[in-house]
């Protein structure tokens, strides 16, 4: 009940309405009478019941998105607000029904909050000191988060606080882009609570539920912004949205430059008329009715793989039978078991009755038992240890069988209810209904046709937000996309195992709702590191990404949905993620028809890492590849090579082939190819081993692995891993016991002979490593190559040439040739000697010289020397052949510079005596 006193005076019950209004003379008051006349006074005069003043708040206007503060806001009868902006010493008149105001929280007084302000000034700090890029980034974080307003509507008021705020769950869901059973449990986690969160392990259609997720936004009328720091995940959304023509309704913002590009393409507002759409409540009969099979169609793959599973260790088993009981007797036939009617459960408790029995004597009580348990009367078949271990070989292959029967009635069964309910069709119809009455819904919205700027679109934020719904943009840049204070209805982050929760909470900072996608058993993120210890671990920014976080922070409070329906990989490469990480969760939906997906590539023993690169491996790959196993993929898919370091990369792309994608684990998360190579890289010198925990990560693994959709090969050195027993011994031993037949595991043939120079080396060499001589140098990789040159100088076609070793270079090149420069001179008058020096024997004249170079030539200051080595013989006229210690072919090496010198020495001698 509003009362009005004017003066001193109860007006209330003589006016029938009240109104306040700005004019030249300052706020006054005007009441209104029942015969239509009124009068004003200065509201200072007057006094309305209730009055309610509220100081340091937020105010947002009806349907508007922006929340401004303000200074102080008198609110008067519920009905009318005097608002005063600090900035601005004019009062504001605003009636109520158009603006809602919002009290402040404490949040950017917490020490959470205050916590993440000190981790970003550290990085500024930190950055300042390292890149003039990095600290601007840090600097446009930090400036950022101090913006963000203490808005208690806000999800990183909640986050920061820990407690989710509850939602009514969202009825009549529509699925435009397809749907299985975790999506459905995942899209209705959205709108159930503030917070939900999606775990998506590879291929397990992240995408098609984020698009659905936007689709029921778009439903709502409301806004998102779909935010992650890895392009290829955002991109995967927009080019789906846009085969569905509805790319018109994202903003693609983000940075200047992609904020530029967008404005300079808009898309344009599409101009056809969609035909009329089902009733909304028809597609909800078909969602419910279709979700009566979409658990039956997870069981169909779930058997399928066990029977897949079953049928390989029945393989062995009759493998193994075929190579150790050839001469043992076989007394219990596998039919006969039939006559016992004995379940799988029966077969293994007679299984392991017999052996309990061990050496003893049939007692009756063993009868008894025997007939009670098992109906088996007759026990001539196990009166002595062969007859019982014959009888448990038996019992063990009629193990398989009947479990395979019965694995495969239960999937007849579970495809008969599929096809008798038209599964395909219903699901088909579901996912077009939904796309037809969502297209039918956003063809009745007048959306303006206003053209908006980059400069200026900010002003027009709401109206911008009308046209666009959708914004893309990266975390680091979210709130510098919108206008100060905007809070869209939710923000989805994708990849958020591999955000940072700097500068991850700014979009909590912009979002009522949040919905954060990710897999935290993926690569996290690489935190940056400023030693500031956090008021609660929850919030670690060391330790945790963003996901992780949320999780931690978050817990059994809000919806947790792992997606398990697998699409991507082949299902022998998925399955060793899914037994590995996964623990058997996920749900293989591809099919197994016998392809080879599985390749190990072992490289010869020997230390064959130098400075992160590993040129053994990839020859002993190309070995493979040059034999014609590369790929029954090759004509048209696409190849990806992946290494945990980027100079074994750098490295690749002069060896593999151009149609190899290269690159680290890490840059290749998010994407996938046909066909993935994983090079380890490390050997086992003792130097190594501090790497081996990074390369052996389970995390990055995973990665690995999950990028192949039809072929995994892992390239890797001998026995490296084993001692670890780590996720890359695990991938070892998985890739051997699945890969179809031996001739997927190569033990490579690619030697070097450098390879003596380790203490195991291949027997290949033992004729090379006899006849080597200690006379020849002190170092053996020379040793080596003296006995190389040795055996070939003495072909006929080579008698013309001998050679000498550890001859001065100034020897060899005059220092008074002209074209020297001062530092090669200067070189010269050092010790410096070539390994080895090709002469001719008549005439003793150079003609080529050989170096051969260790692990120190990857050292910057030997890469010097050897440069203007190069340069001096490069100048003198001087071939230079380098082999160096890692590489493989050395024989074949030599012999080609060989036959190259010698051939153009003969075709000179042909030109002179023309």
């Amino acid at each position: 009940m509003v009362s009005i006193h004017v003066n001193g005076q109860d007006k209330t019950k003589q006016i029938n309405d009240w109104k306040i209004r700005d004019s030249r003379q300052g706020l006054e008051l005007t009441c209104f009478f029942p015969s239509g006349k009124s009068y004003t006074r200065p509201l200072s005069e007057c006094e309305i019941t209730p009055t309610e003043v509220v100081e340091d708040a937020l105010l947002v206007k009806k349907n508007g998105s922006v929340f401004g503060h303000v200074d102080k806001v008198v609110v008067y009868g519920n009905k009318q607000a005097v608002v005063q902006y600090a900035e601005n010493a004019k009062p504001y008149v605003m009636n109520m029904d158009n603006i809602r105001l919002v009290r402040k929280t404490k949040l950017k007084d917490g020490e959470v909050f205050r916590y993440f302000i000190s981790v970003a000034e550290g990085r500024l700090e930190k950055a300042r000191d390292n890149s003039i890029k990095g600290a601007a980034i840090a600097d446009n974080v930090l400036r950022q988060l101090k913006a963000l307003p203490s808005n208690p509507e806000m999800v990183l008021n909640s986050y920061c606080t820990g407690f989710s705020q509850p939602r009514e769950p969202q009825e009549n869901l529509i699925f435009p882009f397809g749907i299985n059973e975790s999506q459905l449990e995942a899209v209705a986690g959205a709108f159930s609570s503030q917070v939900s969160i999606i775990k998506g392990p590879p291929g397990t259609g992240k995408t098609q539920t984020i698009l659905n997720i936007l689709a029921n936004i778009l439903l709502r009328n409301e806004t998102v912004a779909l935010l992650s720091n890895n392009n290829t995940a955002v991109e995967n959304v927009y080019e789906k949205l846009g085969k569905e023509g509805l790319e018109f309704l994202v903003a693609k913002l983000g940075n200047s430059e992609n904020r530029k590009n967008f404005f300079a393409n808009t898309p344009a507002i599409p101009t056809a008329k969609f035909p009329p759409a089902p009733l909304l409540q028809d597609i909800e009969g078909d969602v419910d009715h279709l979700k009566q099979f979409l658990h039956a169609r997870n069981e169909v793959a779930k058997l399928q793989a066990e029977v897949d599973e079953l049928n390989i260790e029945r393989k062995y088993l009759l493998k193994w039978r075929q190579e150790n009981l050839e001469a043992a007797p076989n007394l219990l036939k596998t039919d006969s078991l039939e006559k016992y009617r004995l379940s799988k459960q029966k077969i293994t408790d007679l299984m392991a009755y017999l052996t309990m029995l061990d050496g003893k004597p049939i007692s009756l009580r063993n009868r008894i038992e025997l007939w009670l348990n098992f109906r088996i009367f007759r026990t001539k078949p196990f009166s002595t240890s062969d007859k019982r271990d014959a009888t448990i070989h038996t019992l063990q292959l009629g193990y398989y069988d009947k479990a395979l029967q019965e694995k495969e009635a239960e999937l007849a069964s579970c495809q008969d209810t599929l096809r008798k309910g038209d599964f395909d069709a219903l699901l088909a119809g579901v996912t077009t209904s939904s796309m037809a009455y969502l297209k039918d819904q956003l063809q009745q919205r007048k959306r303006s046709e206003e053209v908006f700027t980059s400069e200026g679109y900010r002003d027009r934020i709401d109206a911008f937000l009308k046209r666009y719904p959708i914004i893309g943009s990266s975390t680091h840049s979210i709130i510098n996309s919108l206008k100060s204070g905007t809070v869209l209805d939710y923000a989805i982050i994708d990849e958020a195992s591999q955000q940072d929760i700097i500068p991850g909470i700014l979009a909590l900072g912009c979002a009522r709702n949040l919905v954060i996608v990710g897999d935290g058993k993926q690569l996290p993120p690489i935190f940056a590191k400023v030693g500031k210890a956090a008021p609660d671990e929850r919030y670690d920014c060391e330790k945790h990404s963003l996901l992780d976080s949320c999780l931690s922070v978050f817990g059994d409070a809000v919806p947790v949905t792992l997606l398990k329906e697998h699409y991507r990989c082949h299902p022998r490469i998925i399955q060793f993620c899914n037994q590995q990480f996964y623990d058997n969760e996920l749900i293989p939906m591809t099919r197994d028809a016998g392809e080879d997906a599985l390749r190990l590539i072992v490289t010869a023993k020997g230390n064959h890492t130098r400075l992160y690169k590993n040129q053994r491996e990839l020859d002993s790959l190309l070995h493979v590849l040059d034999r014609g196993e590369s790929s029954q993929w090759d004509e048209t898919s696409k190849r990806g090579f992946i290494a945990p370091y980027n100079a074994q990369v750098a490295l690749s792309h002069s060896h593999l082939p151009a149609s190899f994608v290269k690159d680290t684990t890490h840059k290749f998360q998010g994407r996938e190819c046909d066909e993935i190579v994983f090079s380890t890289v490390l050997d086992k010198k003792a130097s190594n081993q501090k790497n081996l925990k990074f390369v052996d990560d389970p995390h990055l693994i995973n990665v690995a692995v999950s990028r192949a959709k039809n072929r995994f090969t892992l390239v890797t050195g001998d026995d490296v891993f084993s001692a670890a027993n780590g996720p890359v011994s695990a991938l070892i031993r998985y890739i051997e016991y699945y890969a179809n037949e031996t001739a997927q595991v190569h033990r490579s043939p690619v030697v070097s002979a450098f390879d003596l120079l380790y203490a195991e080396y291949d027997q290949s060499l033992e004729k090379l490593r006899s006849a080597l001589r200690a006379s020849d140098s002190q170092f053996r990789s020379e040793q080596i190559v003296a006995q190389i040159l040795r055996e070939r100088l003495s072909l006929f076609s080579n008698q013309a040439v001998t050679f000498h070793t550890q001859i001065a270079l100034n020897q060899l090149v005059s220092p008074g040739n002209e074209a020297l420069t001062a530092r090669e001179r200067g070189f010269m008058k050092g010790r410096s000697c070539c390994d080895f020096v090709l002469y001719f024997k008549v005439g003793k004249k150079p003609m080529a010289i050989i170096e051969v170079d260790g692990g120190d030539h990857e050292k910057p200051q030997q890469k010097q020397w050897d440069a203007l080595k190069n340069s001096i013989l490069h100048k003198g006229g001087l071939p230079l052949l380098r082999l160096k210690t890692v590489e493989s072919h050395i024989e074949e090496k030599v012999e080609k510079f060989l036959v190259t010198l010698l051939g153009t020495t003969r075709l000179k001698t042909k030109d002179v005596s023309e």
